[in-house]
């Protein structure tokens, strides 16, 4: 590291992966806790000799003291980390370093994510109190459940072939299983399998185990969660929900259009909720007619892509956390969740060569079915038929607080001609012509009301966290995009009539035809601290206070989500109450009046 790049870091770097410490005398206890915290996260760095005072903006916000005796500060961080103060040392010599910064010496220590294999890494020789992880509200200690996943990961074996006592073929649907097997034949028809009986056909594809000392048999977390009746598969995981929402083409308030949830007339076991789903996933994509030889080929890119998400989706969930398997169908969108967390490092998932399921029997079902392959070339997949699309690139977010992984798949091209025009008739051809690609595509991002972040920029942009934070830097000093700090996590959001054409057409939006006292009727710091957007929404709310949410989407050309995000917020501020019930409530605006200069 250099002192320009500690700098960077200052200025533009995530605080989710960077903790400063002060480190006046000796090494800071709090040290271990970042150390463990970090390497059961996302890795991050450690700079020792800079004071933070998190109640300041940027430019005082950091104060460069330097330690004092690096030698003997390096001398100790190496005897503790090598003693039992730490379960295990993941660090190489390279990733310690002093910096002379200014006159003053850092030390600066790059902690990686640890393999898998390796967590929880903690401290104190403490597994449950000693273990920690790192999200925006910084470190935190893990709870038992956290630990105990992280355990379980530790299996090179994976999750799914635990034996559960007590169930055994009973348990399962034998039209699901029937109806795999069908598959399975057509996809494999001299299979040596297709001559088995259920039950031995069952323990070949790893759905059901013996115990070799008591030699008691049952069936697998995986034959039961793919082939299982509904009623035992919720009995043993409660804890797990399936659900599929179709919002495309909504009408009016309407919340969905086509939902897949348990309901009593399906049997919701694994298998069912994958055949169920994906036709309607893939129903609207284009199928271009293409012969090869005499038989119609009407499989795409996209449509293995999609596939591809919804395997991944199975395979990689923690199945013994409390979470959903959720779809999401978006009119030019596509969103997956599962509980849990991501194995690997987001650049080794996103290159590709590494598969690590935590359900590698279910993994292996659908793969000998067409569905998925084992060999972690499944998302550079989703990555190429996007990228051959000129779509937006998928993004793949570990969200921590949640305990769940997000894939969100837009279908949407990188500039939409209409956003285009519109960013050239707001800020003026020669002002937009004079933005970088960069700024044009992330404007491209946010502007219908939606928000960015660092992370998410990183896998758009394919930038590391100092590129595109200089970018996010200079765009909210243009007066581009608008700033929303929130501890360690800062989003970004469009931040029009900073600086534009005051003669554009643009500007002419649904605030001409609305009542503009509400902004005479506000304290000056409470309206300053809310996006564009939200100012709108409280004018509009002004005119009328019954105004669905619908309604406000449609003026103001964004997503409903983004309306209800947004209501949510105004709430969450106090600035709005919502009187009554949901379809004939009303609601209140409750901003505070300006005081007088009187």
């Amino acid at each position: 590291m250099t002192t320009s790049y500690i700098k960077d870091l200052m200025l533009y770097g995530e605080r989710i992966n960077i903790e400063y410490k002060e480190a006046a005398g000796d090494l800071p206890k709090s040290l271990w806790e970042t150390y463990s915290a970090f390497a059961n996260t996302i890795g991050g760095v450690i700079v020792l000799g800079i004071k933070e005072h998190r109640n300041r903006y940027e430019e005082d916000r950091f104060e460069i003291k330097g330690v004092a005796d690096a030698d003997k500060m390096l001398k100790s961080f190496w005897d503790t980390i090598n003693s039992d103060k730490v379960s295990r040392n993941i660090l190489f010599d390279d990733d310690v370093e002093c910096i002379d910064y200014e006159g003053k010496t850092l030390i600066a220590i790059h902690v990686p994510m640890a393999n898998y294999t390796m967590r929880p890494v903690y401290i104190n020789k403490n597994l449950l109190s000693g273990s920690f992880k790192r999200n925006y509200e910084g470190d935190y200690h893990c709870t038992d459940e956290e630990v105990k996943s992280m355990l379980r990961d530790a299996n090179e074996n994976g999750n799914d072939g635990l034996m559960l006592e007590n169930y055994d073929m009973n348990d399962i649907d034998l039209p699901t299983l029937h109806a795999y097997r069908n598959h399975f034949k057509i996809s494999n028809l001299d299979h040596v399998f297709n001559h088995l009986d259920d039950k031995e056909f069952l323990r070949n594809m790893g759905g059901m185990t013996t115990d070799r000392i008591t030699r008691r048999e049952g069936l697998t977390m995986a034959g039961l969660m793919m082939f299982g009746k509904g009623l035992p598969v919720r009995d043993r995981f409660d804890n797990i929900r399936m659900d599929y929402i179709d919002k495309t083409n909504l009408i009016g308030d309407s919340r969905w259009s086509d939902r897949l949830t348990y309901d009593g007339t399906w049997e919701n076991n694994l298998f069912n909720f994958f055949t169920r789903v994906m036709p309607k996933l893939t129903a609207d994509l284009k199928r271009p007619f293409k012969l090869e030889g005499m038989e119609r080929i009407d499989d795409t890119p996209v449509h293995k892509a999609v596939r591809e998400a919804m395997t991944n989706m199975i395979i990689h969930a923690d199945l013994f956390i409390t979470g959903v398997l959720k779809v999401e169908k978006y009119d030019n969108e596509f969103l997956f969740s599962n509980p849990g967390s991501l194995k690997l490092p987001i650049e080794d998932i996103m290159n590709g060569g590494n598969s690590k399921a935590r359900n590698p029997r279910i993994q292996n079902m659908l793969r000998m079915i067409g569905f998925g392959d084992n060999i972690g070339s499944g998302y550079p997949t989703i990555l190429r038929a996007w990228k051959d699309e000129h779509w937006r690139k998928p993004t793949l977010l570990d969200r921590t607080e949640l305990r769940q992984v997000d894939l969100t798949m837009p279908m949407i091209s990188l500039l939409p001609e209409s956003v285009l025009n519109a960013m050239k008739a707001y800020y003026g051809e020669e002002t937009y012509h004079a933005m970088t690609s960069e700024e044009q595509m992330i404007l491209a991002y946010v502007w219908n009301g939606d928000s960015i972040s660092n992370t998410e920029l990183q896998q758009l942009l394919g930038l590391n966290s100092i590129e595109v934070g200089k970018i996010l830097h200079q765009m909210v000093a243009k007066q581009l995009l608008n700033k929303e700090n929130k501890n360690r996590w800062t989003t970004y959001t469009l931040l029009k009539d900073g600086n534009a054409d005051s003669t554009s057409e643009e500007k002419t939006d649904v605030t001409d035809n609305v009542t503009d006292n509400v902004t005479d009727n506000v304290t000056d710091n409470m309206f300053l601290k809310l996006t564009e957007r939200q100012k709108k929404i409280c004018i509009l709310l002004a005119k009328d206070t019954s105004l669905p949410a619908s309604a406000m989407s449609e003026l103001l050309s964004v997503s409903l989500r983004t309306v209800k995000r947004d209501l949510a917020t105004l709430q969450e501020k106090g600035i709005l109450i919502r009187e009554g019930k949901a379809k004939n409530g009303r609601w209140v605006i409750v901003i505070p009046k300006k005081e007088s200069n009187e």
